[in-house]
């Protein structure tokens, strides 16, 4: 699971993360993985409010609450994640597009050794009648 972080401060400095999570997993754990990570970073720099963009919506539910799962991989990351909320004053946590993300794409590949060329997106299907 490769995890892409951009971290931008009020005066505009940028942290790039790009690494790779321990093991194996779906997308939804690498989006938490990837989550909580941010959110450890953002702590780590002193951080009291936040604007959090992320493309995963199950991942952003899950640490809005009240959005759950029995998977129990998941459970410990969304309660990771909603405990690390508490560190800060302040978090909006906000959707985005994922071809609104492509840095954070661009850093979980090149963790994953992958080309850092956006992946294609998918374009949806019109209904023939």
């Amino acid at each position: 699971m490769g995890l892409g972080i951009v971290l931008v401060a009020p005066d505009g400095l940028r942290t790039e993360k790009s690494v790779l999570a321990g093991g194996t997993g779906c997308n939804n754990e690498a989006e938490l993985h990837a989550l909580c990570a941010a959110l450890e970073m953002a702590r780590q720099a002193g951080a009291r409010k936040l604007l959090l963009r992320g493309d995963s919506d199950v991942a952003l539910r899950y640490a809005r609450g009240p959005d759950s799962t029995r998977i129990p991989r998941l459970v410990v990351l969304i309660a990771l994640a909603r405990e690390s909320l508490g560190y800060f004053d302040e978090v909006q946590l906000v959707w985005i597009p994922r071809h609104r993300n492509l840095e954070a794409d661009r850093l979980s590949r090149r963790a994953l050794g992958l080309s850092e060329a956006a992946a294609p997106v998918a374009k949806p299907r019109r209904r023939r009648h």
